[in-house]
C-alpha cells in the first residue's frame, strides 16, 4: 500500500496548512491497529489527542478552583499603646544599660591606674569664692611691683 498520501499531510501538519478535515483524516488513521513501522513514530502524536479529547475537568474542579480563590481572610491585630511603644522601651532600656556599663568600666580603668581625675579639672579653686570670681582679671605686671632702683642705689 502506498502511504505518500499521509506522508504529504503530516508534511503539511508540520508546516501548519491542514485543514481541519485533513487533521481528522490523520487521526483516524493513526487510530488502527496496523501502520507502516515508518510512521510509528507519529502515533503517539495522534493518538494522544484522541485520548485526551475524552478526559474533561472532573466533578470536582469547581470545588478546588474556588477552595485556592477564596482563602480564610485575617483579620489585623489592634495593637494597644504599650505594644506600640515596645519597641522604644526596649531600644532606651539598650541605651541605659550601654551607658551603665560604659561608666562602671571607666571607674574600673580609672582605678587600675590610681589616677584620680578631677571632675572639674579646669576650674580653679578661687572661683567659688564671689569676691574673688567678681574681682577684674588683669595680669599683673611684674616691673610695676618691682622696688624702683635709683641711681645712688645702682652705684654703691
Amino acid at each position: 500500500m502506498d502511504y505518500k498520501y499521509i506522508e504529504q499531510l503530516i508534511e503539511h501538519y508540520w508546516n501548519c496548512e491542514t485543514s481541519p478535515e485533513e487533521e481528522q483524516i490523520l487521526r483516524s488513521f493513526f487510530s488502527q491497529q496496523h501502520i507502516p513501522a515508518h510512521l510509528q513514530q507519529y502515533k503517539q502524536l495522534f493518538s494522544y489527542l484522541e485520548t485526551e479529547k475524552d478526559t474533561g475537568l472532573g466533578s470536582d474542579f469547581d470545588a478546588r478552583i474556588w477552595a485556592e480563590i477564596e482563602r480564610p481572610t485575617v483579620k489585623a491585630k489592634t495593637l494597644g499603646m504599650k505594644a506600640r511603644f515596645a519597641p522604644i522601651f526596649k531600644a532606651a532600656a539598650m541605651i541605659a544599660v550601654l551607658f551603665s556599663i560604659g561608666g562602671i568600666v571607666e571607674r574600673f580603668v580609672d582605678e587600675d591606674r590610681n589616677v584620680s581625675t578631677p571632675v572639674f579639672s579646669g576650674i580653679e579653686d578661687n572661683n567659688y569664692n564671689p569676691q574673688v570670681a567678681y574681682e577684674a582679671n588683669t595680669p599683673t605686671d611684674s616691673v610695676a611691683k618691682a622696688p624702683k632702683v635709683t641711681e645712688k642705689q645702682s652705684c654703691e
